[in-house]
């Protein structure tokens, strides 16, 4: 399966990944880049600023699973 169906899925079943959780969960080293591929097919992928001490890093989430999961296919490519 690719990164991109990967990071789909898990984010649709209510998952929250940073880039350290894709590195470890999908080996996938350029989470920005697949979320701005989800995005660019629709998905509404929002995007969580956390602050840790001085480091800060992004969370990606769905807000709205049921009406995302309703309203797109495979790659966020509206039915």
């Amino acid at each position: 399966m690719s990164q991109i169906k990967q990071v789909k899925h898990y984010l649709e079943s209510g998952g929250k990944l940073t880039p350290i959780d894709a590195l470890d969960k999908f080996r996938c080293f350029r989470l920005a880049a697949v979320v701005h591929n989800l995005r660019e097919g629709g998905l509404d992928v929002k995007t969580k600023i956390v602050k840790n001490g001085k480091k800060s890093y992004a969370e990606y989430y769905l807000e709205n699973l049921k009406e995302n999961k309703d309203q797109y296919g495979l790659f966020g490519a509206k039915k």
